[in-house]
């Protein structure tokens, strides 16, 4: 639908637009830049963003990517379809009270489709989805500079002039290469915002697109300001920022199309001067636009509270400390500092980190403290901005002052703390969108100080040698995001007071094994913040599996003290107390932990180990069919339920265990060797052996498994396989208990029957 505004220009109006294109001061006039035709500038772009970020594209799964990703059940071909739209961006229900209420359906939709697609979790995949989706990004960004720094004008025939080629060129080249976006891009749950920045894009160019001219007037379209929504609200279900577009679009609707001065506006309606209704904005329809934005918006936003509830995210004063600060001065000023932090980052993107959190940045909490300057140097540029922005008698400087703070600022507000608390202190991937503000102000900045110069090629020179660092910073940093060794390690030159970079190098070095060394990291998150019960948990059950039992005690029965519903502590609390042999305590801290995590099979398992050492049989087999339950899989409980059947004497028991657990099991070779003994004792000769032989193909070097094997046929009566397997056992383990003395009679039976046969 075409809604027409006529006025009485309006048979003048496209001659009179053509001759404000000409005369309106043009930004690229005095640049010393390179002009290139729009297919060309656009592959320019495309590739030096592929170059910044090509060498992330064979990375691992890092940081928050294993539980967004590979603990995330709803990417699974088994988790139905319509789950997504009622689970968090972690597959955690909305509803639930520990959830994030990230809603992010059609990001996790597309991390689906890239793990059936790659059939299975290889990162490949979805790291080249993400850098070409940066690269799509870049690509766009020409198009929308060209209409933020050269306005939106049309030819004769409706299509759109970039009267900016070259600043729109340069801003592209800016965004595409700025180290801010290595973790969107290198980060695999960045898709986030990679999706959203797209749609959002795609929301603002739909925008423009209700505004071509034709002969009959001034017209804007309906349809393609309807189309502009919903791409608004697909940007939103990739991420939460995605809203802000909507907001964007009736600034640059007021800006650009309506051409309004935002102060003389302000100073009419104080005045009561009702010369403000022929400024525009009732004659070419803005309130009617900015109305259908706003009830979409509305719309879109009552639908999310629905889904989402109305019960506020669920994180920790380690998650954002100056958000649970008492003093309103405290929580006001430490925030204005993140503010300043993150125009830092976009200044000068050096120091990078993963994660901001934990003491990284301490808390503000006196005006004597140094940093304040921080704020002031913050403040005192924004109000210069703005004061630009609104009192300027150049009109073109003011509509890009202040479309260059709107897209720095109205996407960021989300992160901003202002209306809700956000569980981050600073998140690189947050500044996305906002830096396509950043890049607006740069390059009017560039193009005012070309203007002023008499040396223009030293400029050109200085901005070359920036895009040039910034792609090898990024390079730089792409190869960090590459591990999580790599990644980890980068944090601790950066934020060395962060007690989850310490945490997260401890948790990496021990599971490659490395005790000695993660023990120290895990020390010394645990000094940098004594609260840290994660840290204690991971450190606790190193230190009890060094037998470094009191200790590790300590430290657990601390870490429940200080949460007292962290079940895994709980658990490995009681695994402590039960090599104390200290086991009504152990039992005591087992149903503790299962109380604060009904479904814990691990715990079940555990509690049913105590049972066995008690020698309450009855007990420790319920224990391990509860883990069973709760986790089909568990063959660690299914062995020890057929080993114990087998030891009391229960061999049907056992063997119908067996069977069941193979059943779901069917290829566990530890399966396998446990039925396999319990068949053998039952004189079921033939079918133990066969499931002897498959416990060996799965894992020949298994000595146990050729020892037992061995025994099998010693009692069948095939001595000769019996004397191969005894000996194939006793090679790989010669200390093998029992071994060698089943060994030594054959031995001594096979030399009787050859003096018999002699």
């Amino acid at each position: 639908q075409i809604c027409n505004q006529h006025n009485a220009e309006a048979p003048n109006l496209e001659q009179a637009f053509h001759r404000m294109a000409q005369t309106e001061p043009n930004l690229d006039h005095d640049v010393s830049w390179f002009l290139l035709p729009s297919y060309w500038a656009k592959m320019v772009v495309a590739l030096i963003s592929f170059l910044c970020f090509a060498n992330s594209y064979d990375g691992d799964f890092v940081f928050d990517d294993s539980e967004a990703i590979i603990n995330n059940k709803d990417l699974r071909a088994e988790t139905p379809l319509g789950d997504l739209w009622h689970h968090d961006f972690w597959g955690s229900k909305l509803s639930s009270n520990t959830s994030h209420k990230s809603y992010r359906p059609l990001t996790v939709l597309t991390f689906r489709i890239n793990y059936l697609f790659a059939g299975g979790f290889y990162p490949v995949g979805f790291h080249v989805i993400n850098i070409m989706l940066h690269c799509t990004i870049s690509v766009l960004m020409v198009d929308v500079f060209s209409i933020l720094l050269g306005g939106l004008q049309f030819s004769n025939k409706g299509r759109r002039l970039n009267l900016a080629p070259k600043t729109s060129l340069l801003a592209a080249l800016l965004f595409a290469v700025h180290p801010v976006h290595t973790e969107c891009v290198a980060g695999i749950v960045g898709r986030a915002d990679l999706l959203c920045a797209l749609f959002f894009l795609l929301s603002f160019l739909g925008y423009c697109k209700a505004f071509r001219e034709n002969k009959e007037g001034h017209n804007f379209s309906i349809f393609w300001v309807l189309v502009s929504v919903i791409l608004g609200a697909i940007a939103m279900l990739c991420k939460e920022q995605g809203i802000t577009i909507l907001g964007l679009n009736a600034v640059f609707d007021a800006l650009v199309i309506n051409k309004l001065n935002v102060l003389e506006l302000i100073q009419k309606l104080l005045h009561k001067d009702k010369s403000w209704e022929n400024s525009g904005l009732l004659r070419k329809g803005l309130l009617f636009r900015i109305t259908l934005l706003m009830t979409g918006g509305a719309s879109i936003l009552y639908i999310r509270w629905r889904i989402m509830g109305t019960g506020p995210p669920a994180f920790t004063e380690v998650d954002n400390p100056a958000s649970f600060a008492d003093s309103l001065f405290v929580r006001a000023i430490n925030y204005n500092y993140y503010y300043s932090l993150n125009a830092w980052l976009l200044l000068c993107p050096w120091w990078l980190c993963f994660d901001w959190s934990m003491g990284c940045i301490p808390l503000i909490k006196s005006v004597s403290d140094w940093r304040i300057i921080a704020l002031a140097a913050l403040w005192f540029c924004l109000i210069g901005l703005i004061c630009q922005a609104l009192c300027s008698e150049d009109s073109h400087k003011r509509r890009i002052l202040t479309l260059g703070l709107g897209f720095l600022i109205i996407p960021f507000l989300p992160a901003s703390n202002l209306f809700f608390r956000v569980g981050f202190v600073i998140a690189e991937r947050v500044i996305y969108l906002p830096s396509i503000g950043y890049c607006i102000l740069f390059t009017y900045g560039f193009s005012l100080l070309s203007k002023q110069a008499k040396k223009k090629k030293i400029l050109t020179v200085a901005v070359l040698g920036i895009l040039l660092i910034n792609v090898m910073r990024c390079a730089l940093r792409s190869s960090q995001w590459r591990s999580e060794e790599q990644l980890f390690r980068s944090a601790l030159s950066v934020c060395p007071l962060n007690a989850k970079v310490h945490y997260n190098v401890g948790k990496n070095l021990a599971d490659k094994g490395n005790q000695s060394a993660a023990i120290k990291y895990y020390r010394e998150a645990v000094r940098l913040n004594p609260k840290y019960v994660h840290a204690m948990n991971n450190l606790g059950n190193i230190l009890k599996e060094r037998n470094e039992l009191q200790e590790a005690e300590e430290l657990l029965s601390l870490a429940v003290q200080i949460q007292p519903d962290f079940a895994a502590a709980w658990m490995n609390l009681g695994i402590v107390q039960n090599s104390l042999r200290r086991f009504e305590e152990a039992e005591q801290s087992y149903w503790t932990a299962i109380k604060h995590r009904k479904k814990y099979p691990d715990c079940y398992y555990n509690l049913g180990r105590l049972y066995a050492d008690l020698n309450r049989h009855i007990d420790a087999l319920n224990a391990w069919r509860n883990a069973t339950v709760l986790k089909p899989e568990h063959s660690l409980a299914w062995n020890n339920m057929i080993i114990l059947l087998d030891n009391t004497g229960n061999l049907a028991q056992a063997e119908a265990v067996g069977r069941e657990a193979l059943e779901l099991i069917p290829n566990d070779h530890s399966l396998m060797f446990s039925l396999a003994n319990v068949l053998g004792k039952s004189q079921k000769y033939k079918e133990s052996e066969a499931l002897f032989l498959k416990a060996i193909k799965a894992n020949p070097n298994a000595a146990s498994y050729h020892g037992n094997l061995a025994v099998l046929y010693h009692r069948w009566g095939n001595l000769d396989l019996a004397k191969k397997h005894y000996e194939v056992s006793l090679k790989l383990d010669p200390m093998a208990p029992g071994t060698k003395e089943n060994y030594n009679l054959l031995r001594r039976k096979l030399e009787q029957l050859q003096k018999k046969g002699g």
